[in-house]
């Protein structure tokens, strides 16, 4: 295994180090300030527009897309560092035009969009004239298989009409949001996995009805988390991306990489609240001497600081596997990045808050809301359950077939 980073990518990421220590975390207040003082919970604060026309301006733009050369052209490995250090603000990846779920869009459109498609939706996501939405998860069944989708594509002549309710549909509130993939059932008396396609729908597309915005943990989200009702919505057969019955494939090639930026970023909130901790801790005094001198806080510094390194070991791991033998042969490892690393992240966060004591449930840090974003993500993209299932199912494979 070769961890060694190319000379561009260290550029990037001494660039984008900069960048973040600069502009970026500085700019934290000032984003939560206006956003609070908006008419509209989700319109874009303005500093948000500056902090995006001065990353542009740098280069410093859709680093994460490696597909069709409409992007920064980096491979897994060289992108991981860059995903952690914009991870260490919650503010970072969009920054950059490299936010969820915008990311995981633009790679389907990419990878799978046809010309036009491409050139209706992924040119503006590219150049961030519009954002986008993903709506896979339902309220009434069990989100973690797949197979119980019920949303409905059905073929009318020229047109595919989409009947079903969505929700956690992350991005729908954004007011720029103009594009929602969504994926359904479009034969479900085809094989187990070749019953769900996925089309794009324009946001404005009569028969979408946002029905309301869920709270994270209590917490609003700027993107907004709708649950969406979709009654008789009706959108040209041209609007299917890929071909019918693909939907499930192309689910698992988005949401590869899509779990290796998570787990990066995870890393960086992790970093972000260890620093948050060992500052605290140096600077509040208790029984007599700085908290940081107390045998437990120093435990828990060097755990977070232990398990932080071999989290971003198997990261990277995972991130060369993925670029040398492919995103299927490297399944285990990707399963595993993704509990992993939240598993580290929200252990850390849950430390850093038990140091700052009161301040660390409040707003006045960024820890509450690490917190319930660390938490949050445990479900998102995949239960951990199903990711340990995975693990488990492939490293038996590995006794069951040397025992026959």
């Amino acid at each position: 295994m070769d961890f060694a980073f190319s000379a561009r990518a260290t550029e990037l990421q001494d660039r984008l180090r900069s960048f973040m220590d600069t502009h970026v975390l500085p700019a934290e207040p000032v984003y939560d300030r206006q956003l609070a003082e908006a008419a509209d919970p989700h319109a874009l604060p303005p500093v948000m527009v500056e902090l995006k026309e001065k990353a542009r301006a740098e280069g410093l733009w859709n680093l994460f897309l490696a597909h069709g050369g409409r992007g920064a052209g980096l491979t897994n490995l060289e992108y991981a560092p860059l995903a952690e250090l914009m991870g260490r603000s919650i503010i970072g990846n969009e920054v950059f035009n490299c936010s969820a779920p915008d990311t995981g869009n633009m790679e389907l459109l990419a990878l799978f969009g046809t010309a036009e498609q491409q050139e209706q939706w992924l040119t503006p996501l590219l150049e961030a004239r519009i954002r986008s939405c993903f709506a896979m998860t339902e309220p009434d069944v069990a989100g973690s298989d797949a197979r119980n989708i019920r949303t409905r594509i059905t073929r009318d002549g020229g047109h595919y009409v989409v009947d079903g309710r969505k929700w956690y549909t992350s991005g729908i509130l954004d007011p720029d949001c103009a594009l929602i993939i969504l994926m359904g059932v479009s034969d479900p008396a085809a094989p187990t996995y070749r019953r769900q396609s996925m089309i794009l729908i324009p946001r404005d597309t009569p028969g979408v009805t946002v029905l309301r915005d869920l709270p994270m943990f209590g917490y609003t989200d700027r993107l907004g988390h709708g649950e969406v009702l979709f009654e008789n919505v009706r959108v040209p057969a041209s609007n299917l991306l890929g071909s019918a019955g693909e939907g499930f494939a192309l689910a698992q090639g988005r949401l590869g990489p899509g779990r290796m930026h998570y787990a990066m970023r995870a890393v960086g909130f992790a970093e972000r609240a260890l620093q948050l901790m060992c500052e605290r801790t140096l600077s509040r005094v208790a029984f007599g001497g700085p908290l940081a001198d107390q045998g437990v806080v120093r435990e828990w510094i060097a755990r977070s600081r232990i398990e932080i390194e071999q989290l971003r070991l198997l990261v990277l791991k995972s991130a060369w596997l993925m670029d040398t033998v492919g995103n299927a042969a490297a399944r285990m490892e990707v399963a595993a990045i993704k509990v992993a690393a939240l598993d580290v992240a929200h252990r850390v966060v849950d430390r850093a808050v038990q140091a700052h004591g009161a301040a660390g449930v409040s707003d006045d840090t960024v820890l509450a809301r690490l917190f319930s974003i660390t938490r949050a993500l445990k479900i998102a993209d995949g239960p951990d359950e199903v990711h340990l299932r995975t693990v488990a199912r492939q490293e038996l494979a590995r006794y069951q077939e040397t025992a026959s």
